[in-house]
């Protein structure tokens, strides 16, 4: 009997786990079965992310400036180097021959190659193809190269600041690589495909495959050979002055577009990170400051669009100005002279009195008109707003400085817009350095345009100033940037910061008077050499980039007389000469020539070709 209720308790309890088992059974496979199903496709299936090929970064001639190429991530096999069969200097001998071919430190090399916790360890990212040459032609045992696509910036400094950089991921960190970077870095693909347990792909597995779409080509408004001559130039006058920025800024005033922005100090967008991280940007957006006579060019528009003053009113300077009971120098005093003869003089005691018969009310309402006090817009990182008195906060005195450019902080870039609008006929212009965005299959996916901000002064305005800036040049204190046979506008810019010794020398250009296909503005920031005036050392800046651009655009000079040149020749085709066959050419014509870029080889020439020169012209060589 007992045996029985045994029996019957052990039947029970093996009813009761078999149903308890089934029922589990029947939780797993039919409520938790796609998450199990789910967990053993993902340990039996890879699926991997494709990089996409990162778009190009152009100029307007569609001269790639920022590029892709082949290069290798170097990784060391720690079993391999670290295995007795090797020897016990082994890992010594490898250190120091990688360390000779990439030109890093051995001890470096060596503490990484060290290591007791790990199998392999990652030496260094993105090494070009021609590094990646030597390390395979030095058979060193141990290491494993990786293909991958860098980012390649073929000119290094060139245009650093306004291109920017990208990372390990192919991602942009700054510049034009950053803000576009949406455009720039493609559409990754896919690769999902079967694998074992030791994580081989299987042969005869199911295998998908999603194609990377390449990025977007960025084309910019800059042209190349304009700024090969900003560059130049802006290098010539780092070297000469010692300064802490030199900027220039080339523009079409008519459009708004940027065609050349250069800066010194700069650096290698090839190694960014080896310089400072206060040089990634451009202090044409970064740097506020005092925009002195220069400004003058904003006050004077305003006087004559109001009609406040008019040309021959005549005023007087002695040399100083009381306001409010404060003395205010001018530079020099200037006795006599008209309304023209003071933007001729840089003239502070007229700028003066013609802001006082302005008022604050006006020149405020022009000021910002002008498109000071607010960020531009353009497309770079880090754009600066400059600064502004509050309208409320300015009496006589601060009335009477902002008024010939003191008291006031702008940054280049709105400097020379504002410059713009005073010669184009009038119109703020939006700044533009892209031009379009093409998509991989050669299509325009979106184009800015040029785009007129407002109308800020009258075009009879505008005509009059650029005839009164043209005399500053030919008869103020411009003259370092006249260049005979070509009209040639500007206003000079001297100011003195708050410790002594601390200046910022400047010029605002434009060229041709009658029609500008250009303004170039340059700023000098904290000369050191002997000169800091803006017509001493800025103007002369300005005039060599104008200059080299007017030949280059095909605009041709006119002499009024003999004295610029009088022998006409034909320019002969030089493009595709070796640099020396071209100088022997050049030198048979008694031509003086320039030479920009690197290279053996001539890629292009200013003047074009089969053109007329005169003999006192010098030719530019571009070469490759």
């Amino acid at each position: 009997m007992l045996n029985k209720k045994r029996i019957l308790w052990l039947l029970t309890l093996i009813f009761i786990g078999v149903v308890a088992i089934t029922v589990r059974l029947g939780v797993i496979q039919i409520a938790e079965g796609p998450r199990y199903k789910a967990m053993a496709t993902a340990q039996n299936t890879l699926d991997a992310s494709i990089m996409p090929v990162r778009g190009e970064i152009k100029d307007r001639n569609g001269n790639p400036l920022a590029v892709n190429v082949s290069t290798g991530d170097i990784y060391a096999e720690l079993n391999v180097i670290n295995d007795r069969k090797m020897g016990k200097n082994y890992p010594e001998i490898f250190a120091e021959k990688l360390s000779n071919i990439l030109g890093v430190k051995k001890d470096d090399i060596l503490k990484q190659i060290t290591q007791k916790d790990a199998v392999e360890v990652l030496i260094r990212r993105k090494v070009p193809e021609d590094i990646i040459k030597k390390i395979k032609q030095a058979n060193l045992e141990g290491v494993r190269i990786v293909d991958s696509m860098g980012r390649n910036y073929p000119y290094d400094n060139f245009l650093s600041q306004v291109l920017g950089f990208t990372g390990i991921d192919n991602q942009g960190l700054n510049g034009i690589e950053a803000m576009f970077d949406k455009y720039l870095y493609g559409i990754p693909g896919r690769i999902i495909t079967q694998v074992d347990a030791a994580g081989r792909i299987l042969d005869n597995g199911t295998q998908k495959y999603y194609e990377a779409t390449k990025g977007d080509d960025v084309i910019l408004t800059i042209d190349e050979v304009i700024q090969h001559f900003a560059e130049e130039a802006v290098q010539k006058a780092y070297v000469d002055n010692n300064p802490e920025n030199v900027i220039a800024i080339v523009v079409d005033p008519k459009t708004g577009e940027i065609l050349a922005l250069a800066s010194r100090p700069d650096y290698n967008p090839n190694r960014p990170f080896d310089t400072s991280q206060k040089l990634w940007n451009s202090p044409a957006v970064t740097l506020n400051y005092e925009p002195g006579s220069v400004f003058k060019t904003i006050t004077a528009s305003i006087a004559l669009d109001t009609a406040t003053v008019g040309l021959s009113d005549s005023f007087y300077c002695n040399g100083y100005l009381n306001v409010a009971g404060r003395r205010i120098n001018c530079w020099k005093p200037h006795g006599q002279e008209t309304f023209v003869q003071g933007v001729q003089n840089s003239c502070n005691v007229v700028f003066m009195e013609v802001g006082e018969r302005l008022g604050r009310a006006t020149l405020y309402k022009y000021i910002y008109a002008f498109g000071f006090g607010q960020p531009t817009g353009v497309q770079l990182p880090g754009e600066e707003a400059g600064i502004i008195i509050p309208e409320n906060k300015v009496g006589p005195v601060e009335l009477a400085t902002i008024s010939f450019g003191q008291g006031i902080s702008v940054t280049p870039m709105q400097m020379i817009y504002g410059f713009s609008a005073v010669i184009n006929g009038g119109n703020l212009m939006k700044p533009l350095i892209v031009r379009k965005i093409v998509s991989s299959d050669g299509k325009v996916a979106k184009e800015y345009k040029p785009q007129i901000v407002r109308q800020v002064i009258s075009k009879r305005t505008s005509d009059v100033m650029r005839e009164i800036l043209e005399s500053v040049v030919s008869e103020g204190t411009g003259k370092n940037a006249f260049i005979p046979g070509y009209r040639v506008g500007g206003k000079t810019g001297t100011t003195q910061g708050y410790s002594k010794g601390h200046y910022v020398a400047s010029f605002a250009g434009f060229a041709p008077v009658d029609d500008p296909k250009i303004a170039v503005l340059v700023v000098i920031d904290q000369p050191k050499g002997e000169g800091h005036m803006g017509g001493e050392i800025a103007a002369p800046v300005a005039r060599d980039i104008i200059y080299n651009s007017l030949r280059y655009l095909g605009v041709k000079p006119v002499y009024k007389n003999d004295s610029a040149g009088n022998i006409e020749l034909i320019m002969p085709d030089l493009i595709n000469l070796t640099y020396k066959d071209a100088v022997s050419r050049i030198s048979k014509l008694n031509l003086k020539y320039q030479v920009i870029g690197k290279g053996d080889t001539v890629a292009a020439q200013v003047p074009d070709p089969g053109t007329k020169v005169n003999q006192s012209e010098t030719v530019t060589l571009i070469l490759k």
